[in-house]
């Protein structure tokens, strides 16, 4: 026969089962935040590098199109996360029945991000975007991996007497560049380089910065260093080029372009609808003979950039809408995002040793 005091018995193990779940419950809420990071950051990380190549894209079309370029900086996301956690438990003793127990609890994370931004003007601007690409610059992307003829048609505007289309490197010219000699010039460089019979190395003469390419004893005996020589008008002292931008006759002098030169000239690849060239929104370069210069012979093995009424995100690498038109890189146009991959990473290293200041925007996201 049971005691008085049998349902104890019924109860304790309920009790016991709700002070276990409670338990589980807030001992899981203590991981949603570690939960909440590996899933934001990686989010963050795509917003931002996602928002960057589409400023970069919108500002190369703005300058074939003669418009201000504006940059706006991401300079800081502060993401606060709130969790509210609750929970209920309720009984009752029905006399002459077991007893009945009930029991909830619940958790709830609320996101509060900040993002910061910072117009990028004044010393930043001029450090930046108006400041000529260095030689150490230069040196330090080819050893990244980088083309040497992708990496010197965009930096370099001339070797000593030889052009790289120096007009390009400001709004559309309206007369043909001169560009064949130094395309030809860079593709044998490419040659040596993809047959690892040549070195790069940087150097300071007299605090004079210099780039200094060296052939191999392979290398120099080739028909393409006796072209090389001929085109660049030198005589290399044990298969040594030093380019430097001092006007000194014993170095190659060379002439590098800044961040927005750089810009300027890619944007040359920008290609418009028909109607916008008829209605003059853009500048069209002659040729001599009178017919239109076609801008892929510079730019289409660098960078191409089409447009098109329909938007598939599918197709596109990168796309932004501008003057009602879709403007986008392809996907599958790998040449042209290794130059826009590059045309990034020129970008970030030109921050160089800029002051910071104050961030001048601020928006709190959501609430």
């Amino acid at each position: 026969m049971l005691s008085a005091s049998s349902p104890v018995l019924f109860r304790r193990p309920r009790i016991l089962l709700l002070v276990f779940f409670l338990a589980t419950v807030f001992a899981g809420c203590t991981n949603l935040g570690a939960n909440r990071i590996e899933g934001e950051r990686s989010n963050y990380n795509v917003a931002i590098q996602r928002t960057n190549d589409q400023q970069l894209l919108l500002n190369l079309v703005r300058l074939k199109y003669r418009d201000t370029p504006y940059f706006l900086e991401v300079s800081s996301v502060a993401a606060q996360f709130t969790l509210t956690t609750n929970a209920s438990a309720s009984a009752s003793v029905p006399e002459g029945a077991l007893s009945t127990f009930g029991f909830g609890a619940g958790a709830q994370m609320q996101e509060k991000p900040t993002i910061t931004y910072s117009p990028l003007q004044g010393d930043k601007f001029i450090q930046r975007v108006l400041s000529p690409i260095t030689m150490q610059t230069i040196t330090l992307l080819y050893h990244s991996g980088w083309r040497v003829d992708r990496l010197l048609r965009l930096c370099l505007q001339r070797m000593n007497r030889i052009k790289n289309a120096p007009g390009a490197s400001g709004p559309t010219p309206g007369r043909a560049p001169e560009f064949e000699t130094f395309t030809r010039m860079a593709s044998i460089l490419r040659t040596f380089q993809k047959n690892d019979m040549m070195e790069l190395q940087y150097i300071e003469d007299n605090d004079v910065p210099m780039i200094v390419i060296k052939l191999d004893e392979e290398a120099r005996q080739s028909e393409d260093a006796r072209l090389l020589a001929e085109l660049l008008e030198v005589n290399p002292v044990e298969g040594r080029y030093y380019l430097t931008a001092v006007d000194d006759p014993r170095y190659i002098r060379v002439q590098t372009r800044s961040l927005l030169g750089v810009m300027y000239y890619l944007s040359q690849g920008v290609e418009v609808p028909p109607e916008h060239i008829d209605e003059g929104r853009v500048t069209v370069t002659y040729n001599e003979d009178g017919s239109r210069f076609d801008w892929r012979r510079l730019t289409g093995t660098l960078l191409r950039v089409r447009n098109g009424e329909d938007y598939d995100p599918g197709s596109f690498a990168v796309a932004i809408l501008h003057r009602g038109t879709w403007f986008y890189i392809d996907d599958s146009d790998l040449n042209s995002k290794s130059t826009f991959s590059l045309l990034s990473q020129i970008f970030s290293l030109q921050a160089g040793k800029v002051p910071s200041s104050a961030p001048l925007l601020t928006l709190p996201i959501g609430q």
